[in-house]
């Protein structure tokens, strides 16, 4: 059992594993034996992040400088994995989020949304998973194996008010999922797969003033997520390790191009 879940010495590339989400699951990754590579643009928060993991295993985290949307400079990582690492277990897509002038305001209509701000929202939540996933994925078609986890939201699946781009983002970040799952498994190895996790409400510093106020009680926001959770309480973000874990682990062998919800029942939920 032990083996088939095992992650040790394996080398897994994260992007935004500087934020709450990504930084938990890269910490957990290395906890359990792993090697992470982190991109991002901020070379400060990565060397932070970077220092963290080595202080809990030695050489166990390497940072790259990058924007996630340049297809130039991930061309040069996929190199410099391959002559330095040779190889690449996996990949996890952490990079998104939203901004303010892409979410409307509670007295706003879709008529008042920054549709400039609405788009640089799409592409860092879609394209800063579709352009790494193409370009790194390279590395496993060649190699024969590699597993890739993507980051959905609820918000792909029904309508969450106030947040057009990030929706229409994580509903192509699904679609991309499925699509790149079959592309890789029946073109290149049935070892390449390629899944994703769809995290219900989790308080980041993102949305930490959209959630809560500045006592900690819950906004009007805040209220509807909790009422509309079975669960009754917002995420963990240290509950999205072990699904992130078995997915890129053996264990998940013959698991390709699914979404996995983990939202404390949210989705199953019709609000009756």
């Amino acid at each position: 059992m032990s083996e088939l879940f095992s992650i040790e010495n394996k080398i897994y590339a994260l992007s935004g594993a500087t934020g709450t989400l990504g930084g938990s699951i890269a910490k957990y990754l290395v906890e359990n034996g792993a090697k992470v590579l982190l991109l991002g643009r901020s070379l400060d928060k990565l060397e932070e992040k970077c220092k963290e993991l080595n202080a809990i295993a030695s050489n166990s985290s390497h940072l790259f400088v990058l924007d996630v949307m340049d297809e130039k400079q991930l061309a040069e990582l996929k190199d410099t994995i391959v002559s330095k690492f040779e190889r690449l277990d996996g990949l996890v897509n952490l990079a998104g989020g939203n901004i303010p002038g892409a979410t409307l305001k509670p007295d706003q209509t879709i008529y008042d949304i920054e549709l400039g701000d609405t788009q640089k929202v799409v592409d860092i939540n879609l394209f800063g998973t579709v352009i790494p996933t193409i370009v790194l994925s390279e590395i496993m078609a060649k190699q024969g194996f590699g597993s890739i986890v993507n980051i959905s939201s609820m918000a792909a699946k029904q309508t969450i008010s106030r947040v057009l781009g990030y929706s229409m983002a994580k509903a192509g970040v699904d679609i991309f999922t499925k699509w790149m799952a079959n592309e890789l498994a029946s073109k290149f190895s049935d070892k390449i797969r390629v899944n994703a996790i769809a995290p219900g409400f989790f308080i980041g510093n993102q949305n930490r003033r959209l959630l809560t106020n500045e006592d900690g009680s819950f906004t009007d926001r805040g209220e509807k997520i909790i009422t509309n959770t079975p669960m009754g309480r917002f995420g963990d973000a240290s509950e999205l390790n072990g699904m992130v874990h078995y997915l890129l682990s053996d264990a998940s062998s013959f698991v390709t191009g699914t979404i996995y919800d983990i939202d404390g029942g949210f989705s199953s939920f019709s609000g009756v």
